[in-house]
């Protein structure tokens, strides 16, 4: 049975055509709808239905980290601020960063060497 070349072609097309679908459909998601900086994050935590639903923003293996008592109080609350920050860990020195949060690129608010026992602390965080 020989099947007509029109009919090749449509199946290709369609085929194509799920393919975009999907694809652009992930990207859309991820853009859209992941949380891009600490103010997304906060209204995320805040305005989230459930617990599971707040702890799907969490990074995997990092679970433990975010407690439902943690969920409870964010609801419960309204923030004062929300502030963005990074830290730097040289060897044998680190650095806060304090960035912008909610703008389209980051810029830098403020920069601080950090006293050797909160260096520590940070240090002794898991990774």
């Amino acid at each position: 049975m020989v099947v007509p070349k029109k009919k090749i072609l449509k199946n290709w097309i369609v085929l194509f055509a799920l393919v975009l679908i999907v694809v652009v459909g992930s990207l859309y998601y991820v853009y859209f709808f992941t949380p891009k900086n600490s103010l997304e994050l906060y209204q995320e935590l805040a305005f989230a239905e459930s617990f599971e639903e707040a702890e799907g923003l969490t990074l995997d293996g990092y679970e433990a980290n975010f407690k439902e008592e943690d969920f409870n109080f964010i609801q419960a609350n309204t923030a004062d601020s929300v502030r963005q920050f990074s830290l730097f860990d040289y060897k044998d020195k680190s650095y806060v960063v304090m960035t912008s949060p909610g703008t389209e690129k980051l810029k830098v608010l403020a920069v601080e060497e950090l006293p050797d026992d909160i260096r520590k602390f940070f240090r002794e965080l898991p990774k």
